[in-house]
């Protein structure tokens, strides 16, 4: 059986120092999702409080919250475990900072693997009042945690899950993702493109669809948004989820004279067609790697060959508002880290809690019911931005701007939108020939 991780109140940050848990406890009173950026460059909150806390009358309901959740420790996708829970532990400890009840949740490693994660909840609510759950990493998991859920008539909060089309043919219920969607990807890709002055712009644009139904959907996304604003769409190539030779794919993008490349591969998937690229003596003037370029095990494994690659993994380094300068400064002094760049998936599981604490704010109940309607019906400020659900637990369109990370110097940096952080940086195009770089 997989270690059962629990984070009850101010008692789960197991080795982290006292100006860690110092750090922390400093956050009551406030909920990191003020209003928009403050202008200095300097990742400020710019908003104060959105008034999650409460009086403390003696008929307020202050019935404990208690969530449960999976993420991959072991397994293909375990390069994000870490991530994603320390976005979940930094959540967890502020909203028993402000909301008037005790937050526990209860966390399980789900070894990268649907069935398990299945189990592994099964297991948590067998033995807990649970209230609600949070998702996994990748739609493979969120759209399992999301079946379970839905099954069992209790909130589910999902990132890492840009695919739509579960929500609109699942009759989802009990599934919200505070979480950028293939849409919006496609905007932000058409807005990154749009960096560049248009007299150097690229206009040819190669698509390497994945053979999944996430795949098909931001294909169809990429060449409709790009397709309509004038682009070509000269290459549009299926290939295998778990294909360890791209050798054809890159001969064809070589050939059609390919200048920007899209694809959403897995990580390995992602990290096994630079390298092959650079064998072949080949490379795009714009790469953008969805879900592959995520990890840090991309830097890890290609090193400066990874620079340059796009990404778009709900959170990045170098926005503003919102919270994000609180959030940084806490997981820096929390975690034990060399890097001046907080991880991506932090900021996006991190954003998950504060939808999921204003929820239980708004609905002042731990009820199911009481919080899904408060899901539906509350605008959320989180540190990716400010945005309503639709009915099927999407994203009200429009709301989000998907941010773009490029990786840089050994760090995956936000190159769109623009923002005045120092964490930012300006959009680095084109990619060089492999000769010159």
């Amino acid at each position: 059986m997989a270690r059962d991780d629990t984070f009850p109140r101010r008692t789960y940050l197991k080795g982290a120092g006292a100006s860690g848990t110092v750090a922390l406890t400093g956050l009551a009173g406030c909920t990191l999702g003020g209003g928009g950026g403050d202008g200095d460059g300097s990742d400020g909150d710019g908003g104060g409080e959105t008034g999650t806390g409460g009086s403390t009358d003696s008929g307020e309901d202050t019935t404990p919250l208690t969530i449960a959740g999976t993420v991959p420790e072991t397994g293909s996708f375990s390069s994000l475990g870490q991530d994603l829970k320390r976005g979940y532990e930094l959540g967890v400890e502020r909203m028993n900072e402000t909301l008037d009840r005790e937050v526990e949740l209860i966390l399980r490693d789900d070894e990268s693997d649907a069935q398990t994660l299945r189990e592994q909840l099964q297991a948590i609510v067998s033995n807990n009042d649970v209230n609600m759950i949070w998702g996994s990493f990748s739609s493979l998991l969120v759209t399992a945690g999301s079946a379970f859920a839905e099954n069992q008539g209790l909130p589910f909060l999902g990132i890492a899950f840009a695919y739509e089309e579960p929500h609109r043919n699942s009759n989802y219920e009990w599934t919200f993702a505070p979480f950028p969607k293939s849409r919006d990807v496609a905007r932000s890709t058409l807005g990154t493109i749009e960096l560049v002055p248009e007299e150097n712009r690229p206009t040819n644009i190669g698509i390497w669809e994945p053979n999944s139904g996430w795949g098909k959907e931001q294909a169809d996304y990429w060449e409709e948004t790009l397709g309509d604003a004038g682009y070509e769409i000269v290459m549009r190539e299926t290939f295998e989820i778990g294909a360890s030779d791209f050798s054809t794919l890159i001969s064809q993008a070589q050939s059609a004279n390919v200048e920007v490349l899209l694809s959403n591969p897995t990580p390995g998937g992602g990290i096994t067609a630079v390298n092959q690229m650079k064998s072949n003596n080949w490379a795009p003037k714009m790469l953008k790697f969805v879900r592959g370029a995520d990890p840090s095990a991309w830097w890890s494994a290609l090193g400066q060959d990874g620079a340059y690659a796009l990404m778009c993994p709900g959170w990045v380094p170098g926005l503003t508002g919102n919270g994000n300068q609180q959030l940084r400064e806490t997981y820096m002094s929390t975690y034990d880290t060399e890097s001046q760049y907080m991880p991506a998936n932090v900021g996006g599981s991190y954003n998950l809690t504060q939808v999921a604490e204003q929820a239980v704010a708004a609905a002042g109940s731990v009820e199911p019911e009481a919080i899904r309607e408060a899901l539906r019906n509350e605008e959320f400020q989180t540190v990716i931005g400010t945005f309503g659900f639709e009915d099927n637990g999407l994203p009200t369109e429009g709301q989000l701007t998907a941010p773009t990370g490029q990786w840089w110097e050994g760090a995956q940096r936000l190159a769109y939108p623009n923002t005045d952080s120092e964490r930012a940086l300006d959009f680095k195009y084109p990619i060089p020939p492999w000769s010159e770089r």
